[in-house]
């Protein structure tokens, strides 16, 4: 297996390019039944506060090997940029975390002191897990660590735990190979109860339907909440592991919240297929990740 580095970083090019994808699908003019028959949106696709707040969590766990929760969060705040499309509740914390309030009171007192259940946690994590490959209580711990700097609530928290333990176990399986019904038996144990933990569960039972099906059933992100968000990303990574292009594709036709639900997935699966092709599985195309503005020049 590549280093745990390389890995990362793969899955960083497969959360922006699903970002940036994703969201040219909110800009009049892009077809879904042209992505189908293979033809994508024309270049260049700016990414989202997704990929911008994923590159924090990236450039943290490279440079720590850990989560350190208060300069996260500083980093969160020092780079946001609001036109990326940033929720309003998230620019308001990180606009007081930017002002000096310490970041558990500005995320502790959202939504009437019960915290963000939104998708931001799961969105930005993937690199985070796929840093470390075959350690999944590490990348469980650190998820949630990371996730709480901005959502407090425990569905938000779960939604990253869960996110980033696919994304550890889809890159430790890159040479071996993995099942759908194997990536979901590896979350199971690090769900937490509620929402988001009955959603992942029900996603087991929809293996093998379709697209259509497993969105109705499981939520296409539209809520933007991490119950309506996950278990269908799960669904489809796990569905479409060996392949990156069929997996965002996937997302855009589920509709919702397509960036954010691209960007979980194309996390996910890029950090096991990597970039191009081989054998039989089908990376992130190289023409994609072309497309995709270039990351920021501090990554």
């Amino acid at each position: 297996m590549p280093l745990h580095s390389d890995v990362a970083r793969d899955s960083l090019d497969g959360l922006s390019v699903g970002d940036a994808l994703g969201a040219q699908f909110f800009v009049p003019g892009s077809s879904l039944s042209d992505l189908l028959a293979g033809r994508p949106p024309a270049p260049p696709w700016p990414w989202t506060d997704d990929t911008e707040m994923a590159c924090s969590v990236y450039t943290e766990i490279l440079g720590r090997g850990d989560i350190d929760r208060d300069a996260l969060a500083l980093a969160f705040a020092d780079r946001c940029e609001p036109y990326r499309g940033y929720g309003g509740g998230t620019v308001v914390v990180l606009h007081e975390i930017r002002d000096g309030r310490p970041w558990a009171e500005a995320a502790g007192a959202a939504f009437d002191g019960r915290g963000s259940w939104g998708n931001g946690g799961a969105m930005r994590v993937a690199p985070l897990g796929a840093y470390f490959a075959g350690d999944p209580d590490r990348a469980a711990g650190r998820a949630a660590l990371s996730a709480e700097v901005t959502h407090r609530h425990p569905e938000a928290i779960a939604g990253a735990m869960a996110v980033a333990v696919a994304a550890s176990h889809a890159a430790q399986t890159r040479e071996t190979g993995c099942t759908p019904t194997e990536l979901l038996a590896t979350v199971d144990p690090y769900l937490i109860d509620g929402h988001t933990a009955a959603g992942i569960r029900r996603a087991v039972k929809l293996l093998g339907r379709s697209v259509a099906e497993a969105a109705y059933e499981l939520g296409n992100g539209a809520r933007v909440s991490a119950q309506d968000t996950v278990p269908f990303t799960l669904w489809a990574a796990a569905t479409f592991l060996d392949d990156y292009p069929a997996a965002i594709t996937a997302c855009v036709q589920a509709g919702g919240d397509a960036d954010t639900t691209a960007a979980i997935v194309g996390g996910i699966v890029a950090a096991h297929t990597g970039i191009g092709n081989r054998d039989n599985v089908r990376g992130i195309p190289e023409a994609w990740l072309s497309a995709r503005e270039p990351l920021p020049s501090w990554v």
